[in-house]
C-alpha cells in the first residue's frame, strides 16, 4: 500500500478488505466511520482533507469514550465491550499519540505565547493548543493539564 493514498482513501481500502475478509464487526465500524466523514462532507459541501477526518474521528472517540463509561455504570459490559471494539478500529486511523513531556511543552509555549497567567485566559491557550493536537491527544487531559499550568 502507498503512502500517497489520503485517510479518507485508506479507510476505504480498509472497508474493502474487511469485506473481503468477512470481518462483519470490523466492516460495521468502518462503514460509521465512512458515514460520518460522508454527512459531514455533505452538511459542508467540501471534501475532507486529513485533517479534517481527524476531527470527525476524534469526535466519535470521544462519543465511544463517553458511552463506554455510561454502559460500565449501568453494568452493561456487553456494550461496552462493543464501544471498545469501535475504539481500537478508530484508533488505527489516528495520528501518532503525543506524549506526555510534548504536551506538556507544547501548553507551556501557548502559556507563554499568549502571555496567559489566569484560568480566564484558558480560552485563548486552547485555541493556539488544539489545532496543533487535534486527534493527537486527548483533549480532555490537555485541557486539564492547562487549568493547572493556569492556576
Amino acid at each position: 500500500m502507498s503512502d500517497s493514498l489520503t485517510l479518507k482513501q485508506r479507510i476505504q481500502e480498509d472497508m474493502k478488505a474487511a469485506m473481503r475478509a468477512g470481518e462483519k464487526q470490523r466492516l460495521g465500524v468502518i462503514r460509521l466511520i465512512l458515514a460520518a466523514i460522508k454527512q459531514r462532507e455533505v452538511d459542508e459541501r467540501i471534501t475532507l482533507d486529513d485533517n479534517q477526518v481527524v476531527v470527525v474521528l476524534d469526535k466519535m472517540l470521544k462519543q465511544r469514550r463517553e458511552s463506554i463509561e455510561q454502559y460500565e455504570k449501568a453494568a452493561r459490559e456487553d456494550l461496552a465491550a462493543q464501544e471498545r471494539f469501535e475504539v481500537t478500529v478508530l484508533q488505527q486511523y489516528m495520528p501518532q499519540q503525543m506524549s506526555e513531556a510534548e504536551i506538556v511543552a507544547v501548553v507551556q509555549q501557548a502559556i507563554a505565547e499568549t502571555g496567559a497567567n489566569s484560568a480566564k485566559d484558558m480560552g485563548k491557550v486552547m485555541n493556539i493548543i488544539r489545532p496543533q493536537m487535534q486527534g493527537r491527544a486527548d483533549m480532555k487531559v490537555v485541557s486539564d493539564l492547562v487549568k493547572k499550568q493556569l492556576s
